[in-house]
Parts: C-alpha cells; structure tokens; sequence
C-alpha cells in the first residue's frame, strides 16, 4: 500500500520517514520528488578493455564534480552513477521506491537500471544508475528534479537491520564494487542530520 500526500507528512512528523531539508512543494499526491545532486563516477573506456561481475573484475572510474549552476553532459548511450542532493531514509516499517519521471523518461533518461528500493533502516543520498537511452547528449544540472520517491507501509515491521545485512550499508554515495564485499556498518542515530554531515 502506497502512502497518499496527508500520510507522507504523518510519517515525517513522528520520524518514521526523514527527508533532510523536506519540501512540501515537491510533494505530489502520492510522491515526493527529489534533486539530482553534484557528484558522478564515469567509466574510463581505455581503462577498462571488459568487465566480469563474477571475477570481480570492475570497471576503472572516476568521479567528478559539478558545481551548482555546472552542466554534466551525457551522451548517447553512456551510463554513469549519480546521487540525489536529497538525503532521506525510512525506519523499519516502511520500504522506499525509486521511480523516473515521465518528463525525463520522454527524452531518453534513464534513472535507475534495477535498483529502484530503499531497505527499511537505510537512510542515504542515493545512487542513480543514469543512462542516456536516446541519440543526442542530455545536459544534467545539479539541482533539478530527477526522480521521485514512493512510500509503502510493510505488513509487519522488518526482523532484520539493514545496517547489518546490506551490501551497501556503509555507502552514501555511488559506488561500482559493493557488490562483491559485505560489509557491517557501524552503529549511527539514524534519521539524525548527524547522519548526514
């Protein structure tokens, strides 16, 4: 069951859900729309001859930064890592959606590969999977809309802590590797601006 608008503003009232910096003029009926924010990683083609997943052979990367007011050019069937400038997780009752938008979507903008969730108990700037599916380059700027968040409420409250189990619970930001390490993320007072700093 996904939350309408009224029930997204509870949710953030009593502290199960936490967006940093919340806006309530990006909230949709039953949706919150977030920024794309100024940190990439791109692939370096001439270092990277192939990639094997289950070698752990990754591709080589490197990440950049675009100021506010930047332009990030992509072009036409590349895909590189992106975060969201907005930082938001939810506790153990809720489970968090990724979706595109259409306006992006129209002109060839993929936001998101497969990763379209956010665990219960994981709070992050996520990781876009953006990938340019038309023929011309895409100008990105930090700042903009890029996606949006969908809220769910889970039947029973998860057993399990993220925090301890997922792959990318130490990660903020993109990262190409976490795939092939498990990690066990330190204890933080989640939903905290400490958290975020």
């Amino acid at each position: 069951m996904f939350l309408a608008d009224i029930d997204i503003k509870k949710a953030l009232q009593v502290g199960d859900l936490y967006i940093k910096d919340f806006e309530e003029a990006r909230l949709q009926p039953a949706s919150y729309d977030i920024l794309l924010g100024n940190q990439f990683i791109v692939t370096d083609p001439h270092a990277t001859p192939f990639v094997d997943p289950a070698k752990g052979i990754l591709p080589k990367t490197k990440e950049i930064f675009i100021p506010d007011g930047g332009e990030f050019m992509l072009h036409p069937s590349v895909s590189v890592l992106g975060s969201s400038h907005d930082f938001f997780g939810a506790s153990n009752k809720y489970l968090i959606h990724l979706s595109g938008k259409s306006s992006l979507a129209r002109i060839g903008l993929m936001v998101h590969n497969t990763a379209g969730i956010v665990n219960p108990g994981h709070y992050l700037n996520i990781t876009l999977e953006l990938c340019n599916l038309s023929s011309v380059p895409i100008i990105l700027r930090p700042k903009m809309k890029i996606a949006q968040l969908l809220f769910s409420m889970l039947t029973s409250p998860t057993q399990q802590e993220y925090s301890k189990t997922g792959s990318y619970s130490d990660k903020n930001h993109g990262t190409v590797a976490g795939i092939f390490k498990q990690v066990q993320a330190p204890h933080i007072p989640y939903g905290t601006d400490q958290q975020a700093s």
